[in-house]
């Protein structure tokens, strides 16, 4: 079962939480600032179309797609990182790349997992030993972000707020680009996200392994509609 402990341990050094500010940042290099995830078509379709919409856009996305998925799979996989659990390694891999639901959101988690996999190889955070067992299952991108916070001291909870603030900072990025918002205004959508996101981690924490599910019809229609975009900004 994931650690469910939601105290920032005495432990945590300044090394590790500088760590996982790091992997929050939007300039990691991994892409994360090239997919809008079906928003870009969402502002299209006219679903999302100023800020209260793309606000709620992603705070759904959050509670009904990051939840039920990314997080749940993610709290697993932190801990099976530091348990050496290969095994369950690849079966989170295998569900996570076998429900994105469109071509373009398994390239996207296909692509930043790589660009992950191979920033690690510049750090100490992971050994190579795990990097190359995670080169071998072809990498989504929670399950190289779980080995990059399994090499940290920082707990499960805090991992996964890393990792949801970085989505967030984002898809926040995107939507001022995308409606388009001012500055002033995605400030606001962020703040909105963060209040969110503490419990949306929670209860991905908590979600039983059972309930873990991918499915969201719209949000795939609209991913799918994005592949043929006319005109578009973003990959996703």
């Amino acid at each position: 079962m994931p650690d469910t402990d939601t105290q920032t341990p005495a432990s945590l050094q300044p090394a590790s939480l500088l760590q996982l500010i790091w992997l929050a940042s939007p300039a990691l290099p991994v892409g994360g600032f090239s997919y809008s995830e079906g928003l870009e078509a969402a502002v299209e379709a006219g679903f999302v179309h100023d800020e209260h919409s793309a606000a709620d856009w992603l705070v759904d996305q959050l509670q009904l797609t990051l939840v039920r998925s990314d997080l749940s799979v993610m709290a697993q996989a932190i801990d099976a990182w530091r348990s050496h659990d290969v095994a369950v390694l690849r079966q989170l891999n295998t569900w996570v790349l076998s429900t994105r639901e469109t071509s373009e959101l398994r390239a996207q988690t296909e692509q930043m997992g790589r660009s992950l996999l191979e920033w690690l190889r510049n750090h100490h955070t992971a050994s190579p030993e795990q990097i190359a067992i995670c080169a071998s299952f072809n990498p989504s991108y929670p399950i190289a972000f779980a080995l990059a916070v399994a090499g940290t001291q920082a707990n499960v909870r805090d991992g996964l707020l890393a990792f949801t603030f970085g989505w967030a900072e984002n898809m926040t990025q995107s939507a001022i680009k995308a409606v388009p918002l001012g500055q002033s205004a995605g400030q606001r959508i962020l703040a909105r996200l963060a209040t969110a996101i503490p419990d949306a981690v929670q209860q991905g924490m908590a979600l039983p392994e059972d309930d873990r599910q991918a499915f969201s019809p719209m949000w795939a229609i609209l991913s799918a509609q994005h592949e043929t975009q006319y005109s578009r900004l973003f990959r996703s």
